[in-house]
C-alpha cells in the first residue's frame, strides 16, 4: 500500500487592481514529475488496485503524444516500482515517438508503448477488453484518470487552506478534478470549471461524479483541446514575467486567462476571495514550444524543468 504524503502546498495572491482577491494553489509543485492534480488522481486508483494484491501488478492508460497524464503515469509507475503501458493515439508516430518530449521521457521512465490508428483509439472499449485479455491482473486506467476513484482523491486538494475562499476555480479535461472539488466544496463555496475541450456530455459527467449542483461550466476562449493561439501565449508571458508562475497552454494558462476576463467584466462580486487550481501539466511546454516553432508562431519563453 502507498501512504498518503504530508505536502504543504503553497497558496499564492495574485496581485491585481481587481477590487477582488485572486490566489493561486500550486498543486503543480507536489512532486517534481507526477503533475499537480494527476498525483491525486493516480494516487487513489493505484491504491485501490495494490490492495487486491495483484500478482504482476501493471498500470495500462491511453492518451495522445504529449499527454500530462500518459507522462504522469509514467513517472508515477517509476517512482512507485511498477511497470507502466501506454496506448498512445496515432500509428503514425510508432516510428518516430523518440522526436517527441513526453513519450521519450515517459521511455526513460520505463513506459512501453502500444501505438494505434486514431480511428481504432475512439473505441476505447474495444481497446480495453482487448487489453484486460492479453494482462489479466492490470489496472486499466481510463484517459486523463477520471473515474470515482480519482474523484475521491481530489478531496486532498482542499482543507482547511480553503475553506475561506468563496470561489473555487479548476481547468477542465476529463471532470474528474471539477467533480471531486465539487463534491467536497464548502457549503457557501461556488465551483467554477474552465473547459479547455468541446463536450457537451461532461456537465452530466461532472454531475454524477459530483452529486452536487454548486458547480459552473465555462468556456476557455479557445476550447477546442490543443488549440492554442497568439493570445493565450501571450498571456502566459506576461503571468509568468509579472507573478514568476509557470502556465501550460492547454490547461491553467486558459483558465487563469478566462479568470481575469471575468474579473475584468465584474463577474465576480466585489470583496469575493478567488482560488484557482495550478493542476500541473508543465511538461507539455517542450512540446507546444516544438508545435509552435514549426508554425512560425509566438513561442512560451520559458519551458519547465519537470523534463
Amino acid at each position: 500500500m502507498l501512504q498518503i504524503p504530508e505536502y504543504k502546498i503553497p497558496i499564492v495572491e495574485i496581485k491585481t487592481d481587481f477590487d477582488i482577491q485572486i490566489f493561486i494553489k500550486r498543486e503543480d509543485l507536489i512532486h517534481p514529475k507526477i503533475s499537480g492534480n494527476k498525483f491525486w488522481k493516480l494516487f487513489f486508483n493505484v491504491n485501490q488496485y495494490l490492495e487486491s494484491n495483484p500478482e504482476n501488478p501493471l498500470l495500462i492508460t491511453f492518451g495522445g503524444a504529449f499527454s500530462n497524464h500518459v507522462a504522469s503515469v509514467s513517472a508515477f509507475g517509476k517512482e512507485f516500482g511498477i511497470p507502466t503501458i501506454g496506448i498512445i493515439r496515432g500509428n503514425e508516430l510508432e516510428n518516430n515517438w523518440q522526436e517527441n518530449p513526453t513519450l521519450s521521457e515517459a521511455s526513460k521512465n520505463g513506459m512501453h508503448f502500444f501505438f494505434v490508428s486514431r480511428e481504432d483509439y475512439q473505441n476505447k472499449e474495444k481497446l480495453t477488453q482487448k487489453f484486460i485479455e492479453k494482462y489479466p491482473n492490470s489496472l486499466i486506467i481510463p484517459e486523463g484518470g477520471s473515474n470515482e476513484m480519482a474523484v475521491e482523491g481530489v478531496r486532498y486538494m482542499l482543507g482547511n487552506d480553503t475553506k475561506d475562499f468563496d470561489y473555487l476555480c479548476t481547468a477542465v479535461g476529463t471532470g474528474g478534478t471539477v467533480a471531486g472539488i465539487s463534491r467536497f466544496a464548502e457549503e457557501h463555496q461556488k465551483v467554477i470549471g474552465i473547459k479547455a475541450v468541446k463536450d457537451n456530455l461532461l456537465e452530466k459527467t461532472i454531475q454524477e461524479w459530483s452529486r452536487r449542483s454548486n458547480f459552473e461550466l465555462m468556456d476557455a476562449d479557445e476550447s477546442r483541446y490543443g488549440k492554442i493561439t497568439d493570445e493565450n501565449i501571450r498571456f502566459i508571458n506576461w503571468f509568468y514575467k509579472k507573478y514568476e508562475i509557470p502556465l501550460d497552454p492547454i490547461y491553467t494558462g486558459k483558465m487563469m486567462q478566462k479568470i481575469f476576463d471575468l474579473a475584468q467584466k465584474a463577474y465576480f462580486p466585489k470583496e469575493s476571495k478567488i482560488l484557482a487550481f495550478h493542476t500541473g501539466g508543465l511538461q507539455g511546454i517542450k512540446g507546444a514550444n516544438q508545435f509552435l516553432k514549426s508554425k512560425n508562431k509566438v513561442l512560451i519563453e520559458f519551458e519547465s524543468s519537470i523534463f
